[in-house]
């Protein structure tokens, strides 16, 4: 194989000419595409099912996608990369109705604070705010979305987090 930094680097250029293949209703080819580069990978790589997975998910295929995240994430995937499939793998749950299952695996993963992932955990709050609402837990589902909004807003920063805390604590101011 050649190095990894050639790898990503063919890798990002597939993922960034996917409309093009969205345009042509060509998805299977796409999806060919990353399989052969999954397959330049070492055997046992956790980076070649992540990459199925997303291929599978970004061409509407959910059912497909999580058994290949699941897969990536039991061969040790890491840092960005294993939160992103965390991110996916649930969204992707979500989709084929095993919500229950999504909220563990995110709930889970709020816990987990890895710095490498960090830029990640607004993703990981909506995509939990979106499986809350799905199984009618709709204050908690606005708690943390608007938790996760609160520090990017230019004002009103300590005031919405508080709100978002008495969502779910109750309370009225």
């Amino acid at each position: 194989m050649n190095d990894m930094n050639d790898w990503n680097r063919r890798s990002d250029q597939a993922w960034a000419e996917i409309d093009g293949y969205y345009e042509r209703e060509a998805e299977a080819e796409f999806r060919e595409r990353i399989d052969a580069l999954a397959d330049e990978l070492p055997e046992g790589s956790p980076i070649a099912p992540f990459e199925r997975a997303c291929a599978w998910d970004s061409t509407g295929h959910s059912d497909k996608a999580a058994p290949l995240y699941r897969e990536a994430l039991d061969r040790g995937l890491a840092g960005m990369r294993r939160r992103r499939a965390v991110v996916q793998m649930s969204s992707s749950l979500r989709n084929i109705g095993r919500v229950e299952e999504a909220i563990e695996l995110l709930t889970a993963e709020r816990g987990n604070h890895d710095p490498d992932a960090a830029v990640l955990s607004d993703a990981v709050a909506a995509t939990l705010a979106l499986c809350l609402v799905d199984v009618g837990r709709g204050r908690e589902a606005v708690s943390l979305a608007v938790g996760a909004l609160a520090p990017h807003l230019p004002r009103y920063q300590r005031s919405m987090a508080n709100y978002a805390r008495m969502l779910v604590e109750g309370g009225s101011e």
